[in-house]
């Protein structure tokens, strides 16, 4: 579904990203890994356009998307959830959710509902401001937000940060749920091991900007985690 394919960047006058080549198979759940500052947000960012490739070339669904702007990628497919979520605090939680809707030609009353029965915490909160939400309600609105449009391939920027275990728990099974129900191809990046290892089906770990390690994420070995993973 997602291929990315020798991409280079640069942040500054460091080399943050090194030809990394990234396949991301069509159903799957793939854990981008790695300590922090090895390039895993970069290259999301990248992903969704939000940052200039310096080479290299991205594709989703077969179709080169460099030169896409980030708000058509939405419309295309492809829902993104950043890492500190970057809601809107003074927005209330409905016209959080409402802003994902624009790309949407049809059925937004249905959508918006469909988000409401998956977090139910939303619909009790729908006037409140989403400043005014616990951190894991946020990332709940956050994920609400790109949800709404019926996205294809859902990228995560550390779901888990920052949010107690219960919500940490609910968004584990949301993921294996929409998943294994819908067929929702899902990337995050996720530094706790035991989410990664009970909700990804592939890995794939960036070291100082490079691809090291990729596979199932039953080969995920104790090795790999303490040359790459372990602080």
């Amino acid at each position: 579904m997602l291929s990315v394919k020798g991409v280079n960047q640069f942040y500054g006058g460091s080399h943050t990203l090194w030809d990394v080549d990234l396949e991301v198979p069509t159903g799957s759940v793939t854990c981008l890994m790695g300590r922090n500052g090895m390039g895993k947000t970069t290259l999301l960012r990248a992903v969704m356009g939000l940052l200039p490739l310096s080479s290299g070339e991205i594709r989703y669904e077969g179709q080169d998307i460099r030169r896409i702007a980030p708000d058509r990628r939405a419309g295309m497919g492809i829902g993104y959830v950043p890492q500190g979520r970057e809601i809107f605090p003074q927005l209330t939680v409905e016209e959080n959710l409402r802003l994902g809707l624009y790309v949407r030609k049809s059925g937004q009353a249905e959508a918006l509902e469909k988000v409401y029965q998956t977090f139910p915490v939303l619909r009790q909160m729908s006037r409140r401001r989403g400043g005014d939400l616990s951190g894991g309600q946020q990332q709940q609105l956050a994920i609400g937000r790109a949800l709404v449009f019926d996205p294809r391939l859902l990228i995560l920027d550390e779901p888990c940060e920052g949010i107690q275990p219960n919500i940490v728990q609910e968004i584990g099974d949301l993921i294996l749920r929409l998943n294994q129900d819908t067929g929702l191809t899902v990337l995050l990046v996720e530094q706790k091991l035991p989410f990664a290892r009970r909700v990804a089906s592939e890995f794939r770990i960036l070291d100082k900007g490079r691809v090291v390690a990729s596979g199932a994420i039953n080969q995920l070995s104790d090795d790999m985690v303490r040359h790459h993973l372990t602080v």
